[in-house]
């Protein structure tokens, strides 16, 4: 039995994606185990390319079973068009390699009417969210008002637990929001064929991982976000609403601690933050552009511009010890390619203060200075190199001062989008 956690390290869209579909080929069990479809993971194979917002990135192997834990929030329109895409392009997928966790929580109609009517109504105060619906039904989550996929399996179930919600749901449109209210029946008429279309893949998916475990498989689990988007550890309130730590893998699908063998945190060569939320390292200038555009820094799920700046070190090594990382994978070296001069942030300075470590208070993280070290560039381009060594000099010593700051060995470096541009040091399923 091998078990394997890929986690970002920063405020998500690290290139997850593309490394968990690497290591797939090393896995039996795929399995997802937080977040919604506000996270977008984009993967590249030949010409073809792929953005996927709830099925793991492993399901571009057919022979492995993909599994979505409890711990997602789940929009079963979304996955509808997701599952129903993929066929279309001739991928397999059905109930012999996807499963759905039966507890897992359902994104509905009336959470994303709330998420949108309340960003609009807090203007220039709001959040940035992706208006999913993801904070909204989390919060029924933990309100104990939420709706899983069992209970969409009980028609009069969904009917009494969608009509009770929306009384209070409707009267918060209409009175506070100053919106229109939703019709019940409006939300069962559209829900009543994807009962029928989810019912085969419905699943117990701790059951399933366990059986895994004693068949001896190895097990791959793929987080959404990046650890600094955690909703206790994070950049609190810009975070997301759930749990992106490694640790969270047990309570999101379903296993015991023990269980945890290896935990891979991905982090780009340079540092990348959508949505509003202090960010110490962004650059406003021509650099800042130059990254964007050379990185494709557009949101593989919303399309908005991605901010940029240089590597954060702070917020790297707060995630090493948040999710107790063996390994690091960095990806997108070779969009650094051409700079004269790389920096990277290795502490911050507030009022004479210096943090090595990212301070909770919002108002101090705003108004952080980063300290920075200067590191010579590179010109060669890195795409089709496959050995560290004939990496330059320059790549060399800014990839070394990297493990030296994170006291983390790099186990992957990623110097392109296609499968055969990453460099593989160590394989995490060894460890």
């Amino acid at each position: 039995m091998s078990c394997v956690i890929v986690v970002g390290t920063q405020w998500g869209d690290e290139g997850k994606g593309k490394v968990v579909d690497l290591l797939t080929q090393h896995a039996d069990v795929v399995v997802r185990f937080q977040g919604g479809n506000n996270a977008g993971h984009t993967l590249v194979v030949g010409k073809d390319r792929f953005i996927l917002h709830l099925i793991p990135s492993g399901i571009l192997h057919p022979e492995k079973v993909c599994l979505i834990g409890n711990g997602v929030v789940v929009d079963l329109e979304v996955l509808h068009k997701e599952i129903t895409a993929l066929r279309e392009r001739g991928l397999q997928v059905g109930p012999g390699n996807l499963g759905l966790s039966e507890k897992a929580h359902l994104i509905l109609p009336y959470h994303r009417h709330l998420d949108i009517a309340r960003e609009t109504a807090k203007g220039a105060a709001s959040l940035g969210t992706t208006g999913r619906g993801i904070g909204p039904c989390y919060e029924d989550k933990v309100a104990r008002n939420g709706l899983r996929v069992i209970d969409l399996m009980d028609e009069e179930v969904f009917k009494h637990k969608v009509e009770t919600n929306l009384k209070e749901k409707n009267f918060l449109f209409e009175h506070f929001l100053k919106v229109s209210p939703l019709n019940p029946r409006d939300i069962l008429d559209t829900y009543r064929p994807l009962a029928d279309f989810i019912r085969p893949y419905v699943t117990n998916v701790s059951l399933r991982i366990d059986q895994a475990f004693q068949e001896k498989k190895k097990v791959l689990f793929e987080g959404a976000q990046g650890t600094h988007l955690d909703i206790d550890h994070g950049t609190y309130p810009y975070v997301t609403s759930s749990n992106p730590l490694a640790g969270s893998v047990c309570t999101g699908a379903g296993l015991g601690p023990l269980k945890i063998k290896s935990v891979l945190g991905i982090t780009k060569a340079y540092t990348t933050r959508v949505g509003g939320g202090p960010f110490p390292t962004e650059l406003f200038d021509e650099l800042g552009e130059a990254l964007r555009e050379k990185g494709g820094e557009y949101g593989a799920t919303t399309g908005r511009p991605r901010r940029c700046g240089w590597l954060d070190a702070v917020v790297l090594k707060d995630s090493v010890r948040l999710n107790s990382l063996s390994h690091l994978a960095v990806t997108k070296l070779d969009v650094l390619t051409g700079f004269k001069t790389l920096k990277i942030c290795t502490g911050y300075t507030w009022q004479g203060r210096v943090f090595d470590h990212v301070p909770a208070q919002l108002q101090v993280l705003e108004n952080c200075q980063p300290l920075y070290e200067e590191w010579e560039g590179w010109s060669e381009s890195l795409r089709g190199i496959h050995k560290k060594e004939d990496l330059p000099p320059q790549t060399q010593n800014y990839l070394k001062r990297i493990e030296a700051l994170a006291q983390v060995p790099i186990g992957i470096i990623s110097v392109g989008p296609e499968r055969d541009e990453t460099l593989h040091l160590s394989n995490p399923f060894a460890v």
